[in-house]
């Protein structure tokens, strides 16, 4: 499947066009989502709304009362997700989510039987000039009081990792491996808004100072600082995942090792909900995302266009430039049902 060669050119120079295919269904009796409420859910990330948006958008096609997205935790949106309280989220990170899926009933309760984005890395970085002059490459390094003492920002002789908020996914891998790898008496795990710890992290960066942090894709941050080019991922000493992930090898594909698996990003559902709408399922199965399309997007809001008027700019954009695309997801669903 061929895709867009410069993904944030596509999104910016049609986001501002008119769509005619995201207006009202003309044949709403014919529609098979007619009378249907949809209720999407997200974390708070705002980066994620235009993932949810996009889907809402196909299913508005299918004649679904698509309702405005409401904002909670992961733990809570499963939870809503599994009791029919709400009816998806488009940015379920399989395996980084396995724990909540599992915990809010699993398969018995909810779907996910698509893939909507792949390819989501995630893991620790440093500075890469941090990294060339003291040779560091494993994270396992911050054992050294002298090299932990390059990144320590409170003077109290830890390394500084600026890391995950409390409650999400990657906070319980973080914390699992600090303890894993003996790092409790030389890292410091930073937590509170990663938007602001973040936005820190980068200004320190421009000042020239080192500076260690956990990260993952598709999200601006690898836009602004440039793995392999300003920033470089620090190895793990061996895989060490938490919960039912325990035993999982992180391994890639090219020997090295950061730590957490690659993931893949599914728009999670209701069972019910799925079992009932054969349209909506085969709309779920069928939208792709890639991810350089969610990072361009995302450094866009980073840029400032990041109010909610710039988000649907952005997803008309996208479709606009996808058109057909989107056009044989909706045809595809349509044809589910019959």
């Amino acid at each position: 499947m061929k895709f867009s060669t410069s993904p944030l050119r596509a999104l910016l120079a049609a986001g501002g066009l008119a769509l005619a295919a995201s207006a009202a269904p003309a044949l709403a009796a014919d529609l098979p989502g007619k009378g249907i409420v949809v209720q999407p859910v997200q974390s708070t990330i705002a980066e994620e709304t235009f993932q949810t948006l996009l889907v809402s958008r196909a299913l508005q096609q299918l004649g679904y009362d698509v309702k405005p997205i409401k904002e909670v935790d992961y733990p809570a949106a499963h939870l809503a997700i599994a009791n029919g309280d709400a009816t998806f989220m488009a940015d379920h990170w399989e395996p980084l989510h396995d724990d909540y899926f599992k915990n809010s009933g699993g398969a018995a309760k909810l779907w996910r039987g698509n893939s909507y984005s792949t390819g989501a890395l995630q893991g620790y970085l440093i500075d890469k000039a941090t990294a060339s002059k003291y040779k560091i490459t494993h994270i396992d390094q911050m054992k050294d009081p002298k090299i932990a003492k390059l990144f320590d920002n409170d003077g109290d002789g830890k390394a500084n990792l600026t890391g995950c908020n409390p409650g999400w996914g990657c906070e319980k891998v973080i914390e699992h491996q600090l303890d894993a790898y003996q790092l409790r008496d030389h890292v410091s795990h930073v937590q509170g808004n990663y938007s602001a710890l973040i936005a820190d992290t980068i200004a320190r960066h421009k000042q020239g100072q080192p500076i260690f942090y956990y990260t993952w894709t598709p999200y601006w941050v690898s836009n602004v600082l440039k793995p392999g080019q300003d920033v470089v991922w620090l190895q793990v000493p061996f895989s060490a995942l938490p919960g039912s992930r325990a035993g999982t090898d992180t391994k890639l594909p090219n020997g090295q090792n950061y730590g957490f698996v690659v993931n893949t990003q599914r728009i999670l559902a209701n069972q019910q909900f799925i079992e009932k709408n054969p349209a909506a399922k085969k709309l779920f199965q069928s939208m792709k995302l890639p991810v350089a399309d969610i990072n361009a997007q995302n450094k866009a809001m980073h840029d400032g266009a990041n109010k909610p008027a710039d988000i649907e700019k952005h997803v008309n954009g996208w479709i606009r430039a996808h058109q057909a695309r989107f056009d044989k997801w909706v045809a595809d669903a349509k044809a589910a049902v019959h």
